[in-house]
């Protein structure tokens, strides 16, 4: 059970207690409504990922924008997000184990329900798994388009893949699942327009050999917060599959524009708020929030509000600040929030998002605390 959430609604900013992830309502909606606006001017789908929030009451409100579903990267995820009331959700993941297939086959009763393969044995298993459970599971065909993860080779092996999924009784092949994952954090555009482009060739040449075979794609699905408006321009792609543009990290600001500005396509929504707890000696201040407020993979947290700050040497319950670049100094006792270097893993390290409207101003209060429902879904 999560503990006691460390806010309750119309708590004004400065009492909540921390750590606490934080989320800007303000910015968090102004980013639901871009990305709506985008796929709606491109003519695809969004079916947003819910590994970056794992919280239905979030989906919901990306659907309540004309999100058709969502993503998940496991089934109890999926599990999680059919129970807070998500009527479609896509498993864009390889599933093995007969426990996992019939779980998910089991959400098949509850909602619509598609997963990802990128084997034959695989394929045998899910239809064992449907039919089983007396369900039709409809499921994409994913393609290695340069990830180097999971996938077939793009062409004559895919379309292989598809006529065996149109075989197996309890599956319905639905498309194709191109998802470049390694072009996200390419930091140029010109980088990532380069990745993205031999992916778009890659799933264009599949769609076409899948159509002399047959097998139309009612789905071709990907895309990520770093590429979307690519993949969403390439006439190829129809569901795009972004999960962090609702709280945008430190990590995808680094990309970087035609311009070479920094890419601020979508706004920071989600912060971690700490309390200063030590200041040793004037140039260094001490944080309650460590390797278990963050994660580090992305590199370091972002300071906000203390300029020339930088957060240093996390361990496990306490954080650095290096303050000598720093005109002014905080005082014992002060909170700050800080940009998590990579919101996804961040948020599964944490039981509750405390909504804050009017972020950054004196009226800035408690709105609402949503549990992080798939907290610790991963299997």
């Amino acid at each position: 059970m999560p503990h006691l959430p460390p806010a309750i609604p119309g708590m004004p900013l400065a009492e909540v207690d921390t750590p606490a992830l934080v989320v800007d309502l303000d910015a968090f909606e102004r980013n639901l409504k871009k990305m709506a606006g985008f796929v709606a001017k491109a003519g695809v789908r969004l079916r947003p990922h819910a590994k970056t929030h794992k919280s239905p009451i979030i989906g919901l409100k990306q659907m309540q924008l004309g999100a058709v579903g969502l993503c998940c990267q496991k089934v109890s995820e999926a599990e999680a997000m059919v129970e807070g009331g998500i009527p479609d959700v896509y498993v864009s993941n390889e599933v093995m184990g007969a426990r996992k297939l019939d779980r998910l086959a089991a959400l098949g009763h509850q909602a619509r329900v598609m997963v990802a393969v990128d084997n034959e044995a695989a394929v045998e298993a899910l239809g064992t798994a449907a039919r089983k459970a007396g369900v039709t599971l409809r499921v994409l065909v994913e393609i290695d388009v340069g990830a180097n993860r999971c996938g077939v080779p793009p062409g004559a092996p895919a379309v292989a893949l598809a006529e065996r999924v149109g075989r197996e009784k309890g599956l319905v092949f639905a498309g194709l699942q191109s998802y470049q994952g390694r072009a996200q954090h390419l930091r140029s555009l010109a980088e990532r327009k380069e990745a993205i482009g031999q992916a778009i060739a890659w799933t264009a040449d599949t769609v076409t050999a899948l159509k002399k075979a047959g097998l139309e794609c009612e789905v071709v699905g990907g895309a990520g917060t770093g590429t979307f408006e690519i993949e969403g321009a390439s006439g190829v792609y129809n569901e795009l599959q972004a999960g962090s543009y609702v709280f945008m990290d430190a990590d995808y600001a680094r990309n970087l524009k035609a311009d070479g500005s920094r890419f601020d396509t979508f706004e920071h929504a989600l912060f971690v708020y700490a309390t200063i707890m030590s200041m040793p000696v004037a140039e260094r201040a001490v944080i309650d929030a460590g390797l278990k407020a963050f994660t580090f993979e992305s590199g370091m947290p972002e300071v906000t509000g203390l300029a020339g700050a930088l957060y240093e040497r996390p361990s496990d319950e306490h954080g650095g600040l290096n303050l000598a670049a720093c005109n002014e100094r905080p005082r014992l006792g002060d909170k700050i929030l800080l940009i998590p270097p990579h919101c996804d893993p961040t948020v599964n390290l944490h039981d509750w998002y405390i909504g804050v409207r009017n972020m950054g101003t004196l009226s800035a209060r408690v709105e609402s605390v949503w549990p992080v429902a798939a907290r610790g879904a991963v299997f």
